[in-house]
């Protein structure tokens, strides 16, 4: 390491390629499992890369390096722990839940547009106008204004009422 630190690109490219073995092995020690191990070579040789300039040459280089793995296994076995707690394995995952082509996710579908429609046939007429303008038409406000000779400030009032009793009302009938 002195020798890179120094310059020599070659004792660089060697270091590198000798201190892999010693990282797999402190890898393996802290627990990271066989398909990560690569990982935590990885991120301890872009560790190294960036902190280099910082190792002792009056100091252990295994010793260095090994802190360094040490540190980067334990970051690969927190983000793992932390994705497998949020991820699921099921394996009858696919045979519980309906495709999205399957014939009852599509009449379930059309059940909840036909109760959507009859929910917003019973807002009140300028509720209805907003949610009709801006969410069903897709309307700027300023189209929307436009058309119905309304204020922008009006019409944001009106969808934002609509929305919370649509909400309430279809929330109500699940």
């Amino acid at each position: 390491m002195a020798a890179a630190q120094a310059g020599d690109q070659r004792a660089y490219a060697r270091l590198l390629t000798d201190s892999v073995a010693l990282i797999r092995a402190v890898a393996r020690r802290q627990g990271v499992a066989v398909d990560a191990l690569d990982d935590v070579v990885q991120e301890t040789l872009m560790t190294v890369h960036r902190v280099r300039h910082t190792y002792d040459p009056s100091r252990s280089y295994d010793a260095w390096l090994s802190a360094i793995a040490s540190r980067r296994a334990i970051d690969i076995l927190r983000s793992h722990g932390r994705r497998d707690r949020r991820e699921v394995h099921d394996e009858f995952a696919f045979d519980t839940h309906a495709d999205r082509d399957d014939a009852s996710a599509g009449t379930e579908r059309d059940q909840d547009a036909r109760r959507l429609r009859k929910a917003i046939e019973t807002l009140p007429p300028g509720q209805r106008e907003a949610v009709e303008q801006l969410g069903l038409k897709e309307r700027s406000l300023a189209e929307a204004a436009e058309l119905t000779g309304r204020k922008t400030g009006a019409l944001k009032v009106n969808l934002h009422r609509a929305l919370k009793t649509l909400r309430d009302r279809l929330s109500g009938e699940s």
